[in-house]
């Protein structure tokens, strides 16, 4: 069997750390008829996808082994589905509930839409959990200009981007992070606030009217701060309401299927847009994965981390980040 007739999945048969993760090789399936196989160029690293693998996400506990890994990604169709809604070679994007992290996979026509050209490729691979998570959140908080809202972890891939739809819709934006990231919010346009002691009257002071939501992406008194500057229970939104959008948009049933692929196609327009822009401040090879997914765990990237399929070189260069870091 060639090359050509083969795919890597990354797969593993038990919760754990990255070392339970392995590298498969399995010759390429035929898709069904409402299927296409897809050749991945890029794919996205979540937080909750290594929840899942370690079993933190309790959620998944009577989920069969073996598992795939990751839900993001885009890529090329190499085989179109029997109805020819998706064409050899056209570029897309794509959802699945696991197994994204793979040079192919096999996926429902229903959880693809068509790549905007003028996205690349890393940002594509990237978009699905964090852009459509910021989008439903976005939407259930009905964010709009009358709006003062406040964002944790804003310079994330998820709170970047809510801070940037935020703020496209007419918002006045918060963001808090580190001071390594104010300068990163202050080019989006996004007011940036340190947190600790004294954060309420920081915010105070870049909102004089008041705030009127709070999206916590951090995790860590957000309910009090919310109380703290006045904003109702109804227009706050905790990192456990995150983890429930998350969990929703990882399930294949049709009409969450239906949601979730209407709803990266907004994303995918506002990407094109430019509507915001999605940092990616990692780009490793699908076979170092685990290399991807400490550089997420360290909660220090801005942004996305992407695993590429095809990388232009694997020659890893040194982040300005991890220089800061080494400095403290």
């Amino acid at each position: 069997m060639s090359k050509r007739d083969e795919m890597t999945v990354m797969k593993y048969d038990r919760n754990g750390g990255t070392d339970v993760l392995t590298a498969q090789t399995r010759p390429l399936p035929v898709p069904g008829p409402e299927e296409a196989l897809v050749e991945v160029i890029a794919a996205g690293v979540n937080h909750i996808d290594g929840f899942i693998r370690s079993g933190r996400e309790t959620a998944w506990a009577d989920e069969p082994f073996p598992r795939g890994s990751g839900s993001d990604f885009a890529g090329i169709v190499v085989t179109a589905d029997a109805a020819g809604r998706f064409k050899r070679g056209e570029e897309v994007i794509g959802h699945v509930r696991q197994g994204a992290h793979a040079t192919h996979i096999v996926v429902p026509v229903a959880a693809l839409v068509r790549k905007p050209p003028h996205v690349a490729w890393e940002v594509a691979g990237g978009l699905f959990l964090a852009g459509v998570t910021a989008l439903d959140t976005l939407d259930d908080l009905r964010i709009g200009p009358d709006d003062t809202v406040v964002i944790s972890a804003a310079a994330g891939g998820v709170g970047s981007i809510e801070a940037q739809l935020a703020k496209h819709r007419g918002a006045r934006v918060i963001g808090t992070c580190g001071e390594r990231n104010f300068d990163y919010l202050r080019q989006l346009g996004i007011r940036p606030v340190t947190y600790g002691e004294g954060i309420a009257e920081r915010i105070r002071a870049f909102a004089p009217l008041g705030v009127t939501a709070l999206i916590d992406n951090f995790g860590q008194d957000g309910r009090a701060l919310a109380d703290e500057l006045g904003v109702p229970a109804s227009r706050y939104r905790s990192s456990e309401d995150r983890r429930d959008t998350e969990l929703r948009l990882l399930q294949d049933d049709p009409a969450s299927i239906a949601h979730a692929t209407a709803q990266l196609e907004r994303v995918a327009r506002l990407a094109d847009e430019r509507a915001f822009t999605l940092l990616i401040s990692g780009y490793y090879p699908l076979d170092d994965i685990a290399t991807a997914y400490d550089d997420l765990k360290n909660l220090h990237s801005r942004g996305k981390i992407v695993l590429g399929t095809h990388p232009v070189t694997t020659y890893r260069t040194l982040k300005a980040r991890d220089v800061h870091e080494a400095r403290d």
